[in-house]
């Protein structure tokens, strides 16, 4: 049975996502979860929506967690980390969720030995459907990082990655609902401009993208045999996919994503 109190420090959406599944798992219970924030209206809103301990101050999440998470943003954390290096215990894991944050940076902002996992989850944590990617440093044990893991798998997936990948990670996972909300607002553009109304088009859309994206993960079979079984001879779906291949919609995709990598190796350079 798990016993520790878990810490957030930041509860904006990625916050209450992760605090949201963690309480919907029965994990941990609301009074094992401690969370501050900046505004007075937004702890109002997490105590009222969840029941757990609030407060202004990051120094008391800080001395009360067994496992904290630095969910604020990248440029958050040299104001926070000198004021709550101290507070930390000798034997809290530290989960930071910030992008182009490396393992590294963070080590040496709280200048002391730390037991420090870097995670990268993406938005779909707010509906339960994260995919998050994890690796940690030498302190943290095996027992830990378990611990970690399962807390990531109340909100969704996760798989750990060496650091060196985490940029890939980003491209294909943190960053891609970004694409695929481009994707599904012109597909529904389109479907609109044939006739159907605009909510109808959202959901044809959005459906179709989940079941075939499910269909991915269920069956393990190669998208593009997945995609060959859809496209019949002179069909209407070979003629899309001609029309998206003269477009360079698969070429579009790679230089969007790698552009996104490169993105975030820059911001590791400048830490």
């Amino acid at each position: 049975m798990f016993d520790k109190m878990i810490g957030f420090i930041g509860a904006g959406n990625m916050g209450r996502a992760m605090i949201g599944g963690i309480l919907a798992s029965s994990f941990a219970s609301t009074g094992q979860i401690i969370a501050s924030a900046s505004s007075v209206t937004t702890l109002e809103k997490i105590k009222n929506k969840f029941s757990i301990e609030t407060t202004l101050s990051n120094e008391t999440v800080a001395r009360k967690s067994d496992i904290l998470f630095l969910a604020v943003k990248p440029n958050k954390f040299d104001d926070i980390i000198p004021v709550i290096s101290d507070c930390v215990k000798s034997q809290c894991v530290i989960v930071s969720v910030a992008a182009g944050k490396t393992i590294s940076a963070i080590e040496q902002s709280f200048g002391r030995q730390i037991k420090l996992v870097r995670a990268m989850p993406n938005t779909p944590a707010l509906v339960g459907e994260a995919m998050s990617a994890l690796c940690c440093n030498a302190n943290v044990t095996s027992d830990e990082l378990e611990q970690v893991k399962t807390i990531f798998q109340c909100f969704g997936k996760c798989e750990c990655v060496p650091e060196s990948l985490f940029d890939a990670v980003i491209g294909v996972s943190g960053s891609s609902p970004a694409y695929v909300f481009l994707m599904l607002e012109a597909m529904a553009d389109a479907a609109v401009a044939d006739g159907l109304p605009r909510k109808s088009a959202y959901q044809f859309a959005a459906q179709a993208v989940l079941g075939a994206a499910k269909m991915v993960l269920a069956t393990g079979e190669h998208p593009g045999v997945l995609k060959d079984a859809v496209c019949s001879p002179a069909g209407t779906t070979i003629e899309a996919v001609a029309a998206l291949e003269e477009s360079g919609f698969r070429s579009a995709v790679i230089q969007a994503q790698r552009a996104c990598s490169a993105k975030s190796r820059e911001m590791n350079k400048m830490q």
